[in-house]
Formats: structure tokens, sequence, C-alpha cells
């Protein structure tokens, strides 16, 4: 195992620094925080992270939750994360107080829980379902159900889920079975079955209470015709004795990574005594579901970006430790008489290394961006304001899901390749990272459906008014950064990114305004990755800039190796990664459309 898996100084650096978190304690809604209590609040989570996170991350890949006799059976660690992440507000944190929350900034929250993703990424998934299930029935269900469930839910007593997911329905959700019966006493009777349910069942919570989607007897076909309920697995008697609620686990899924965090296949009602009960009104299922959505997709980057980082920090040690070879000499040869060097002085070593970190700090930039949106779009006024940052937030969201586990494979894939064969070896981390993050890129809706939501729906809406508020804040970035002479080459750089990117959607828009929507989105998935480039280039500029502003104003927050290193890492960025918008643009707009054809003409 390596020593370290988070770094904590960048992490505090995009808090602070770059994105301000000072700034929202000015706000009526955070104002009874500051900077003293939430750093004790992330010392103590990091604390936590390094005694009961991190040294059980190998064993619970070794030691997998198991199916057995019709129970799902978890690592011990399952119940120190539920009871401590209660006591510490891992769960609860961001409610408001009268919620019983601690009202803290989500991106205060969402840095705590990247510190724990990065420890340990097989346990934070129990307590972070648990607030998002907890979340809606807050926002959606009747006090009934708030009074029932809510609190036991907080402390990490009971777990929770979200159940959307059925055999016969994947992403496609307006093809769900699950019937509810309505009944004379108030309850429904749920049927059905649901799959790939993340912390669906194990033995350390006293109950599991699901948000189940399902389809009330006679209400329409396809999406409008969804209702959400509240399932617990065990339900609540008057005498507060639980019974069983005829809530069944069929399967424990055996999985390539994330093998310690149970996905299980669950069924509902096989006994004809299985009680729910309606969350908000009927037929609007799907909506409550999607309006949490964004905070789960942001879940999803948050996790994949902690992977890449605790990758980088594997990779990073073994590199400054590891002897291999010598390096070259201006005439090209190698003495053999010479000592070894560490692979490290490699420059192809350094430019992977290189790649993780841009890859790994980048991503968790994008991820706190949108948590800071999230708080702004709580905490303004303004109705204009309020309307801006929820458009904000709504245009990067699918890149906050996406750019982090698609190129944080990348990065944990070259981060393997730092160790050589020892990477490829389960006495190594690296493999286990590499298993691990595979699966995030799926996760709350796969990076198709991210791609075509962006291009789709995102870039379109309001008549393009959430892509035109992104691209002023990234020409904010371009003119502050331009001030500095040593930054003004990348920051035209990343101008004439902006100008790409209108000429591509120039281009694609041609076939939008003549309805062949097919086409218009056959390419979404490169059009992900292209904007994905140019957003994240945004994001390390805005770090160069405000370590470049640090060094001039002889900031000693961090050292000025630290500072330098931002910028040095910014041109890499641009360099290595900002220039594929290149050949990715070229694709796009290429006059060939290859994937329009069927299968029987050329996929023999």
């Amino acid at each position: 195992m390596a020593k370290e898996y988070v770094d904590i100084n960048t992490l505090k650096f995009l808090l602070y620094q770059v994105h301000e978190l000072d700034g929202l304690f000015g706000f009526e809604r955070y104002e009874g925080h500051d900077r003293p209590s939430m750093d004790m609040f992330l010392d103590a989570i990091k604390d936590f992270a390094d005694r009961d996170l991190f040294p059980y991350f190998k064993e619970m890949d070794d030691v997998p939750a198991v199916f057995d006799k019709g129970e799902v059976r978890v690592h011990e660690q399952v119940a120190v994360m539920m009871k401590k992440g209660g006591e510490m507000g891992v769960i609860c944190g961001p409610l408001d107080y009268d919620e019983g929350g601690l009202q803290i900034p989500f991106m205060v929250h969402t840095a705590a829980t990247y510190i724990l993703d990065a420890a340990n990424n097989h346990l934070p998934g129990y307590a972070t379902l648990t607030l998002g299930a907890a979340e809606l029935i807050v926002h959606f269900a009747n006090q009934h159900l708030k009074d029932t469930y809510v609190p036991n839910m907080l402390l990490g007593a009971w777990g929770g889920t979200m159940c959307l997911t059925e055999p016969q329905a994947g992403s496609s959700l307006s093809d769900i079975t699950t019937k509810a019966t309505p009944t004379d006493e108030g309850y429904y009777k749920i049927s059905g079955q649901k799959i790939f349910i993340s912390g669906g069942d194990y033995q350390y919570v006293e109950n599991i209470v699901h948000l189940v989607l399902a389809r009330i007897d006679g209400a329409s076909e396809g999406t409008k015709g969804i209702s959400l309920f509240v399932v617990p697995k065990n339900r609540l008697e008057t005498d507060g004795s639980l019974v069983g609620n005829d809530v069944k686990t069929l399967a424990d899924f055996e999985k390539m990574g994330q093998r310690g965090f149970a996905t299980t296949h669950l069924g509902f009602g096989d006994s004809d005594d299985c009680q729910g009960w309606l969350v908000g009104e009927a037929n609007q299922g799907l909506k409550y579901m999607f309006l949490m959505m964004n905070d789960a997709r942001i879940g999803v980057g948050r996790g994949a970006a902690a992977i890449a980082m605790a990758a980088y920090q594997a990779s990073l040690q073994y590199a400054k430790e590891r002897s291999q070879g010598r390096k070259l000499s201006e005439t090209g040869k190698k003495d053999p008489g010479e000592d070894q060097c560490l692979i490290i002085e490699h420059p192809d070593v350094r430019r992977m290394l290189f790649l993780q970190k841009a890859i790994a700090e980048g991503a968790l930039s994008l991820i706190l961006l949108a948590a800071k949106y999230h708080d702004l779009q709580r905490s303004v006024t303004d109705h204009s304001e309020k309307e801006k940052y929820q458009l904000l937030l709504e245009i990067i969201t699918p890149m906050v899901k996406t750019y982090p586990a698609e190129a944080g494979a990348l990065a944990v894939s070259n981060g393997l390749q730092v160790l050589g064969g020892y990477g490829f070896c389960s006495d190594f981390i690296l493999q286990q990272y590499y298993r691990d993050i595979r699966i995030f890129s799926i996760y709350e809706g796969t990076t198709g459906i991210q791609a075509q939501d962006l291009l789709g729906r995102k870039v379109l809406m309001h008549n393009g008014k959430a892509l035109q508020l992104l691209i002023e804040e990234i020409g904010t970035t371009i003119a502050v950064a331009s001030d500095y002479q040593d930054l003004q080459e990348w920051a035209n750089t990343l101008k004439g990114k902006l100008t790409l990117v209108h000429e591509v959607l120039v281009y694609l828009k041609t076939f939008a305004n003549k309805e062949n929507y097919e086409r218009y989105l056959s390419d979404a998935n490169l059009f992900m990755e292209f904007l994905s480039y140019v957003v994240i280039g945004w994001n390390w500029l805005e770090m160069a800039y405000v370590a470049k502003q640090a060094l001039d104003n002889k900031d000693t927050a961090y050292s000025e190796a630290f500072y330098e290193s931002k910028i040095h890492t910014m041109k890499f960025y641009f360099k290595y990664e900002l220039t594929k918008t290149n050949a990715l643009a070229e694709t796009i707009m290429h006059k060939e459309v290859l994937t329009q054809v069927t299968e029987k003409e050329f996929l023999v």
C-alpha cells in the first residue's frame, strides 16, 4: 500500500484560493460557519479516513461482499462507516438545521466525502446513498414519512437506497414494470424486481429504506406514469418494533471492482406483503428522483476523481523509490558503470505522472466548481442570479459526471504503467484502483447518456443560454489571466478553443435545424470529450492564475514550489491534452457519417 492517498494541500488550495469558499460564509444560509470550523471538520474527516478507511482498502477487495442464504454479508468496517459517518455529519451534513442537518456548504461536504472516497472508495457509498434517499424524503414526502424514517437514516442506524433499474429496463426507465397497487389502509402493495442496487442489503443496520420507482395500477405508460415510494426492508409497527416487509435479496452481483460495496438484486412482494408509501404526488416519481440526480452525478464524478488522485499518489511514491535503468547522456548513450537512477528521472515516466496529476487535480477542481454552483443557487436571493447558477450547474453536470470517470480511468492506467510489470500484480495497489474506477463511467447514466444529455438538452436549453453563461465564465478567467505576461500565451490558446467550440456547434446545429436529430447526436460522445477538454483547460488556467497571483504577492499559505507546480501542470495540460480538441473537432465535422448504419450492412 502507498503511504498517501490524497493531497490535502491541493484540496484546500482549490477550496479556499481558487473557488473561494470563504465567500459563501457571507450568505445567511452559511453564516453559522467559518474557515476554522470547516477546517476542523475536514481535519476530523481526514483522521477518520486515515484510521478507519484507508487501512482496510485492500482487505475489502480481498474479502468482498458475499450473498449467503438470502442475505448479503459485508466487511465489518461498513458498521464503522455508518456509525461514525452518522456521528460526524457525513450523512446529514448538507441538510438544513430544521431537517436534522448541519447546513454546511455542499462544497465542504463534497471535499469531505472526496477524502473518504480517496481513502477507500468501497465504504462512503453506504453513507452517501443514505443521505440521497433521506433528501428525497425530506424534500418531497409528507411529515409522517419524514418523522418515521429520516432521523434514523441521518444517524446511520438505518441505511437508504434509490431503486430505479430493473432486469428488462436498464437506463430505459420508461419500461419499468414494478407495480404499486393502492389499498384502503393508505399504503400501496409493491411488486417487482430491481437490480444493481448499491448498498441494497447488509447486516450492520437495523433497516434499509428503499426509494422505489413504480407504476400505480392504471397509470399511463412511459415516464409520465411513474411514481416514487418509500419501501423499507422492515416496516415499523405501532409498538415501535420492526417486522419484515417482504423485501427479499435475490443476489449480490460479483463485480470486477468495488467488491466491498454491495450491489444487489432485490425482489419486492413475492409473498404479496410488501408495503410502500407514496412520496409526494402520483406520477411525479421520475421528476422527484431526477431533481436529486445532479447531486448523485456530482458524487459519481467525485468518487472517480478521488480514485484518480489516490492512484496518482501511489504511482508517484513508487516512481520516487524504484531504481531502474540509467539516464541518457547528451550523446544518447548510457554508462553501464553508473548506478541505476530512480524511474522518476526518466522523461516518459514524468510524462505519465504529469498526466495523472493534470487529470486528477483538474477533475477535483471541476467537482468543487459544481458544488460551488450548487451552493450559490441555493444561497443567492436575486432571481436572475439564482437562474444563472442553476443553468451553469445544469450545463457542467454531465461533464462533472463523465470527465473524472473517463479521463480518470486513463490516468489510473498510466499509473499502472509507471509501475511496469508490478502494476499488473495484486501485491501492488494500482491494479485495484484500475478495476475500481471502471464502474464510474456507468454509474448514474452511462457516458453515452450523459453525452446525449449535454448536446441534446443542456447545450440547447433556454436557446443556448446555459452554454453562453459558461463561455462568459471562461472568458472572465481568460481576461484576468491575460493580465500576467507569463500566462498570455495560454489564455490566448484557450480563447481560440472557444472559437473552435462555436465552429463545431454551428456545424452541428445545421442538422438540428433540419430536425435530423440522429445525425446531430451521433457523435455526442466526441462532443462531450471535446467540450470537457476545454472546461478542464479553463479550470487549469484558473489554478495557474491564482498560483501566479500568490507568487507575485509572496503568499506563504503554500510553498513556492507548490504554486509553481500548478503553473507547470497547466502548461502540460495545454500541450498534451487540450490540443486533442483539434482532432476531435475534425472528426465531429467530418462529412462521413459512419455510425448511422444497420448491423445487417456492416457489423458482420
